[in-house]
């Protein structure tokens, strides 16, 4: 038997890594695929988008798997996810996850399970719309693209050709010898499941930028009662400065349960199954202020009752 293939998965909050993850599940039908899913607040969004009975995960919330904090649970999962003989592992990390200490993670990795696998890169996803912005704002943005060995620019159908050309440059400047590649709505080429992503191998191992001292601050909502699209959207444009994602799901009055996503100033709804309470997850630019800062402009806008939560 083959080892497993083992990819991860990086890119900034809201680059699309969730959906291409769909598209390579979808696209590998029939194949025996495991997923490790990072979140990074405590409640796993993209893990409920991810889950059906054909996939076995394991889902790591609370912060990012490259950090002290999480690390010997990422090892551990990886360790016990490799002793179930997948064919494909797929490690999606969380969108502040900082992946310069992979290789030290991997060689740990193969300690623990005791088994050898085949590691095959490391895959970062690059939002087309809101790139250049992330690099001003986190250097785990840089970092990603620095530790990788294929990006993937996402979300092209959303802007020009001299947007793209302006990614691609910044991305080959940070690293200059990635193939990268495009992608709309989760499609894309994906022959690189046939290549030798290593051999793009730049930065040398070094440590991550991830610590518990300076991971964002996430905050979490519940509530019961449907609310008007417009009431919410009007909430959600308010708070959305003050964040870097927020995402989630919510029972809309008009049109039921959505998915809702909310990277930069562009708000996404998608219908989804029936949930038993509308949860949304709030990554914090702002520190402990956008407790408030969410509190205020839902007072103002929807007035529902709802609880905010660590």
């Amino acid at each position: 038997m083959e080892n497993t293939k083992l990819y991860i998965l990086t890119g900034f909050l809201g680059a699309g890594k969730t959906t291409v993850l769909l598209k390579l599940m979808e696209r590998l039908k029939g194949h025996r695929i495991g997923v490790i899913q990072n979140e990074f607040g405590k409640l796993s969004i993209d893990g409920t988008i991810l889950r059906n009975d054909d996939i076995q995960m394991i889902e790591i919330t609370r912060g990012s798997i490259f950090c002290s904090c999480l690390k010997l649970n990422f090892v551990n999962a990886l360790s016990e996810m490799v002793q179930k003989d997948f064919e494909y592992l797929f490690v999606e990390s969380s969108g502040w996850g900082d992946p310069s200490n992979v290789q030290e993670i991997m060689e740990a990795a193969r300690v623990a399970a005791g088994k050898d696998f085949d590691f095959c890169g490391v895959i970062c996803f690059v939002d087309a719309v809101n790139f250049l912005q992330q690099l001003e704002d986190e250097e785990s943005a840089a970092r990603q693209v620095k530790h990788c060995n294929l990006a993937v620019i996402t979300k092209v159908d959303l802007v020009d050709e001299e947007q793209i050309a302006k990614v691609a440059e910044k991305v080959r400047s940070i690293h200059p010898v990635c193939e990268i590649l495009r992608s709309t709505m989760g499609e894309m080429d994906y022959s690189f499941l046939d290549k030798d992503l290593l051999a793009s191998q730049w930065a040398e191992c070094e440590e991550t930028t991830n610590s518990a001292a300076n991971k964002p601050k996430s905050v979490f909502m519940e509530y019961t009662e449907p609310v008007e699209k417009e009431r919410l959207h009007k909430f959600l444009q308010q708070v959305a400065p003050d964040m870097h994602r927020i995402k989630g799901f919510c029972s809309l009055s008009e049109s039921g349960w959505n998915q809702v996503d909310v990277v930069g100033r562009v708000i996404d709804y998608k219908a989804t199954e029936d949930f038993p309470i509308s949860q949304l997850v709030f990554i914090s630019k702002i520190g402990p202020a956008a407790i408030k800062s969410i509190d205020s402009a839902w007072k103002e806008h929807v007035g529902a009752p709802m609880k905010l939560k660590n």
